[in-house]
């Protein structure tokens, strides 16, 4: 199998077996974000700070293994190419940590999550990095990156909403509930799905070996990361972005057990939003082509931040009357699954034109090294604020009312204000599709060049 070169639009099939490695991604994602501080908080017996803490600095490893995975799957050269071996060198390690994490043995102390999280990172990154970069390389088209990160992020989020799916459907056909068991359920699907998809993928679909040759040192290639204005933009309202959605995933099991005095339906309102996302996709996709990416995606950001402060008007026993806001929000949300990832690609090709290689992987190491603080400093805000208003998560131990309120605010306002300003920083991005046209011609006349010189 080939891929198409510019303009040209990718096969399906191609689109189906790439997009099949999200699935274990996207199944694990929220789990880790969202059960797994409250499992190991309030049933294991870690206290909330600590658990925020280690959510935190178990991240700054990240700082080194980041950069050092994207230079080397930017440097790897094999047969099989030089993203598809890391993606399977990542099977082991992933499924030993969430084996580890998600199926525990009491006792369980804070050493042993901090360590398992270390390995989890570690195997994420080997696997997310190259996957990511791979996808930027797919195609140079302004839009059909839109349509490749689409089908990714479809194909994710569908298997995200059938791992909630089946928890919900454990809880009401057979009174298996809990965050223990969803852990357990999500964990073992997780288990299966990881070597499938990622196998299925690296099998299916073919790497480019045209790669514009390493030639730019390490300090010079930082400087040109520096310059590359719209990539900064992008990463600083991504970073805000995500940031907001780590605060609201850490805290929405808290707030459906605390506010809500819900215990077992944490895992439904999950479904819900994921099952909106899914069908918010298609639709972000379709209005990027109108709109531009960037607006879409701040449009959406906007809508979102206006929907989540819905949140504020419930409390004790309105967990069914949440589930139409939840729905709103989760279809606006769409958005973010696909429409930054196909950004990225854009803002890497000013680093392109400017280095002269070929650099995706170090580019989503810097991505993805961000992103993992949003979403470590997310949990770990969240567990502070939460330990700082006095809001108790033991089983049977009442939270204040100070706690409640403070849960309440913090879980409502913190995401919408983060979302507001993530979607003024990107509304004015400046590689709109009239400036990448340009940009793709000047680095399609830079590799026939070369070629030229090459013969």
């Amino acid at each position: 199998m080939t891929n198409k070169h510019s303009g040209d639009r990718l096969p399906r099939r191609t689109l189906f077996f790439f997009g099949l490695s999200d699935m274990p991604i996207q199944a694990a994602a929220v789990p880790v974000a969202a059960f797994l501080p409250n499992y190991y908080g309030a049933d294991l017996g870690i206290s909330l700070a600590t658990v925020g803490t280690i959510w935190l600095f178990t991240r700054l490893f990240d700082a080194v293994s980041d950069p050092v995975i994207g230079w080397l799957s930017d440097h790897t050269n094999t047969r099989w190419g030089r993203r598809r071996v890391w993606m399977v060198a990542a099977i082991p390690v992933l499924m030993l940590a969430i084996w580890k994490l998600f199926m525990p043995q009491p006792p369980v102390t804070a050493a042993y999550l901090a360590g398992w999280l270390v390995v989890l990172w570690t195997g994420w990154t080997m696997l997310f990095i190259p996957y990511y970069a791979w996808a930027a390389e797919l195609s140079p088209d302004y839009h059909e990156r839109t349509r490749i990160a689409g089908w990714r992020a479809w194909l994710g989020m569908a298997a995200n909403v059938v791992s909630k799916l089946v928890p919900v459907l454990a809880i009401y056909f057979f009174a298996f509930g809990g965050t223990r068991e969803t852990l357990l359920l999500i964990g073992t699907m997780t288990l299966i799905l990881l070597p499938i998809c990622v196998l299925l993928t690296v099998a299916n679909v073919h790497e480019r070996r045209d790669y514009l040759p390493s030639a730019v040192s390490l300090v010079t290639g930082l400087k040109l990361m520096w310059r590359n204005a719209p990539f900064k933009r992008l990463v600083a309202a991504f970073f805000i972005n995500q940031l907001g959605s780590a605060i609201s995933t850490a805290l929405v099991v808290f707030f459906i057990r605390g506010v809500l005095q819900e215990e077992q339906n944490s895992i439904l309102m999950l479904l819900v939003y994921y099952g909106a996302n899914l069908c918010g996709i298609p639709f972000w996709i379709w209005y990027s082509r109108r709109h531009s990416k960037h607006r879409a995606w701040a449009t959406a950001l906007f809508l979102f931040a206006a929907a989540q402060c819905g949140y504020l008007l419930l409390g004790a026993g309105d967990f069914y009357t949440m589930l139409p806001i939840t729905a709103c929000t989760g279809f606006l949300g769409g958005s973010f699954y696909s429409l930054p990832n196909a950004m990225k690609a854009d803002v890497i090709d000013v680093d392109t034109l400017e280095s002269g290689e070929d650099r995706a992987a170090w580019y989503f190491a810097v991505w993805s090294f961000t992103t993992k603080v949003a979403l470590s400093l997310g949990p770990a805000v969240a567990m502070w604020v939460l330990a700082l208003v006095g809001f108790d998560a033991r089983p049977g131990v009442p939270s204040t009312e100070t706690g409640l309120l403070g849960l309440h605010l913090f879980f409502v306002l913190g995401p919408a204000l983060g979302f507001s300003l993530a979607a003024l920083m990107v509304w004015n991005h400046t590689l709109t599709p009239e400036a990448h046209q340009v940009l793709r011609a000047r680095i399609d006349a830079m590799r026939q060049s070369r070629k030229l010189t090459q013969e």
